[in-house]
C-alpha cells in the first residue's frame, strides 16, 4: 500500500496554501534543490568532463525508462528531451511518413491548442492535400476511417478532465490501418497508463505537471517497438545521429528511441526530474488512482452541496475522467482569482472553466474540505465581484 502521508512529506508547499493546480505545474519536491546543487557541483568541478564522468549524456535514456514505467512502456522505448510541442511534431511527422498514401491527421476539438498548432504547421509545410480534421471529442471513434493516416489525441481533456479510451480508439485506428499518437500531458502521474497494453504507436508528454519536474521540465516521447527502427525523425538533430561524435556530413538516424533525440539535453532540469521521480518509486499507481477518485468524488459532492451556480464539466463516470475536476461559471476567471487570493490555488481555462487538480501525493480530505469552504464563502458573499479579480493576467 502506498503511504500518502510519506509522499506528502516529500513536497515543499507554502504554509496555509491549498494547492489544486498540480495538473498545471507540480509543486517542488524537497529533494530537487539538493540534486540540482549536486549537478551544479559536477559542472563546477568536472566542467565538460561531466558529459562522460557524471553520465549527463545518458540521462535522457535513463530517465526515459523511469518515466516509461509510469506510462506502461517497454524498457528502452522512451526518451527525455526538448519540449512537448517538439515531440508532438516529431511523432506526427514520423507517423505520416509511415503512412505515405494517406493525408488525414484526425484530432478533436477538445485537444490542447498547442498540439493542434503543431499539426496545422506541419500540414502547411507538407502541402500536397494534407489535412488536419477536427471532430467533437465524442465523435472521434466514428471519424476514424480508412483515409486517416494518424490520430492525434490527448488522453485527458485539459479543460474538462474528460478521458478518452486509449485501447478502444487505438484498436479502431489499427483496424483501418491508421496509427495513433497519444498526448499524455494530463495522464502521466495522474493514473495508471498502458501505452504497451493499449497498443499506442507513439506517445508524448511533459514532466512539469503531475511528475513535478519544475517549470520548463523536459518532455518525453515513446515509440512502440515495431516502429523504433523505421520511424524517420523529421527533426534530424545532432544527438539523434547514430554516431554524433563522428561529425559526419550526412545524417544517419540513431538506433531505436535514440533517433528521437534532437538537441543538447537540459542537464540541470533533468537533475530536477530525476529527484522528482524518486517519490514515485514508492507509489503504486492503482493506489494512486483509487485515492484520486475518492478525493474527486468528495470534492464534487461537497461543491454541489454548497456552491450553487457552478456546473460540473467533468464526467461523473470514473472511467471517463482523469485526475482533475472542472466546473463552469460565467465569472470563472474572477472566482478563481478570488480563490487564489484566499490561498486556494487552482486555475482558469477559457471560456468559463474553473479547474482543480486532484493529486493524492500531497492532498487529502483536509485540503479538499478547506478548498470547498473557501469556494462556498466566495460565492455566497460575492467576494469575486471586485475589479482586481476581473483584470486578466498574462497566465490564467
Amino acid at each position: 500500500m502506498t503511504d500518502f502521508t510519506w509522499t506528502r512529506s516529500q513536497f515543499d508547499l507554502p504554509e496555509g496554501v491549498v494547492y489544486l493546480d498540480g495538473n498545471s505545474l507540480g509543486p517542488l519536491p524537497r529533494a530537487v534543490p539538493g540534486r540540482m546543487e549536486a549537478a551544479q557541483r559536477e559542472w563546477a568541478t568536472q566542467l565538460i568532463g561531466g558529459w562522460n564522468e557524471a553520465g549527463w549524456m545518458e540521462m535522457p535514456r535513463r530517465l526515459g525508462d523511469r518515466v516509461g514505467r509510469l506510462i506502461g512502456a517497454e524498457p528502452g522505448h522512451t526518451v527525455i528531451g526538448d519540449t512537448l510541442s517538439i515531440k508532438v511534431f516529431q511523432a506526427l511527422a514520423a507517423a505520416l511518413r509511415l503512412r505515405p498514401d494517406r493525408r488525414i491527421i484526425l484530432s478533436d476539438s477538445g485537444n490542447f491548442p498547442s498540439d493542434l498548432y503543431m499539426a496545422e504547421g506541419l500540414v502547411k509545410l507538407l502541402g500536397c492535400d494534407y489535412e488536419l480534421r477536427l471532430v467533437a471529442p465524442e465523435a472521434v471513434e466514428g471519424a476514424i476511417t480508412e483515409e486517416v493516416a494518424v490520430t492525434l489525441i490527448t488522453e485527458v481533456d485539459y479543460r474538462t478532465g474528460r478521458r478518452h479510451d486509449m485501447a478502444r480508439l487505438t484498436a479502431k485506428a489499427h483496424e483501418v490501418g491508421a496509427l495513433s499518437i497519444w498526448d499524455l500531458a494530463h495522464s502521466a502521474g495522474a493514473f495508471p497508463i498502458g501505452v504497451t497494453k493499449g497498443g499506442a504507436d507513439f506517445a508524448v508528454g511533459c514532466t512539469y505537471k503531475y511528475l513535478n519536474a519544475g517549470p520548463g521540465g523536459p518532455a518525453f516521447i515513446y515509440v512502440a517497438p515495431e516502429h523504433a527502427q523505421v520511424a524517420e525523425p523529421a527533426l534530424a538533430g545532432w544527438l539523434g545521429h547514430d554516431a554524433p561524435f563522428a561529425f559526419e556530413q550526412g545524417y544517419r538516424p540513431g538506433k531505436g528511441i535514440e533517433r528521437m533525440r534532437v538537441g543538447t539535453p537540459p542537464v540541470l532540469q533533468m537533475a530536477a526530474l530525476d529527484a522528482a521521480l524518486d517519490v514515485w518509486d514508492g507509489v503504486d499507481l492503482d493506489d494512486l488512482r483509487a485515492r484520486s477518485l475518492e478525493l474527486e468524488d468528495r470534492f464534487i459532492a461537497k461543491v454541489e452541496a454548497s456552491c450553487p451556480g457552478l456546473d460540473l464539466a467533468t464526467p461523473r463516470d470514473h472511467a471517463e475522467r482523469g485526475s482533475q475536476v472542472s466546473f463552469r461559471h460565467p465569472e470563472g476567471y474572477a472566482i478563481m482569482q478570488a480563490l487564489i487570493a484566499e490561498g486556494v490555488v487552482g486555475d482558469f481555462r477559457a471560456p468559463d472553466i474553473l479547474r482543480f487538480g486532484i493529486t493524492p501525493l500531497y492532498l487529502g480530505e483536509a485540503e479538499i474540505d478547506a478548498a470547498v469552504e473557501v469556494l462556498a464563502r466566495i460565492l455566497r458573499d460575492a467576494l469575486w465581484d471586485r475589479e482586481p479579480y476581473r483584470t486578466r493576467k498574462a497566465v490564467t
